[in-house]
Parts: structure tokens; sequence; C-alpha cells
């Protein structure tokens, strides 16, 4: 596990460890869509630099969030899925993204 600590205070915490940040409820919600190769979630994350996808990856499959599948093939294909913890987690971003939807309609916000 990648997570930084041994003991949290509470579950939110550990929660944030696991999911918070800027890139990872984005990958897990376009891999909860279905599997993808990495230039595909670096296609629908643009702004992410590949350094900073692969460090999030790693990361995500390390906590059991995602898994990552390696073909014997020349050139190697991997591809990248939610693992059962990570689509457990789908119905959760989906609220947030209704939130924000609502929130940024409220306040003239363009998405």
């Amino acid at each position: 596990m990648t997570h930084k600590k041994s003991e949290y205070s509470c579950s939110m915490e550990l929660t944030m460890d696991l999911i918070g940040g800027k890139w990872k409820m984005r990958i897990l919600w376009y891999l909860n869509m279905g599997t993808k190769r990495f230039s595909e979630i670096k296609r629908l994350i643009p702004d992410i630099t590949q350094k900073m996808l692969t460090q999030q990856l790693r990361e995500m499959e390390s906590d059991g969030l995602i898994t990552r599948k390696v073909y014997a093939e020349v050139p190697p294909k991997v591809e990248y899925s939610s693992s059962n913890y990570g689509k457990s987690l789908q119905e959760i971003l989906e609220k947030m993204c209704t939130w924000g939807s609502d929130y940024a309609n409220k306040n003239n916000i363009n998405i």
C-alpha cells in the first residue's frame, strides 16, 4: 500500500490519502467507464504529465483501486481497469459530479 501512515485519526483521512489530490478521482472516473490503455487515459486527461500519470497509476494499483494487465506482445500492451474497490466508488463519484454541476450552474461557472 502506498498510503503514508499506518494509523489514521478517522476514515475520511484514509480515504483522502487513497483518492485525494488532483488526479486520482479523474483517473478512476474514466477507468470505471471501461478498461483503458495508458495513452487513452493520457488523452482523456491532457493536462496530466506522463510522469504524474505513471506515478498515480502505480499508487492506485498498489492500493488495490485499479488493476494492471500486461500482455506478452511486442510492442508491450498494458491495460488498466477498476478493481472492485475502485468500482465501489462510482456512486460517490457520480454524486460528486452532480454536485459540481449544480454548483457550477448556480454560480455561472462554465464546465
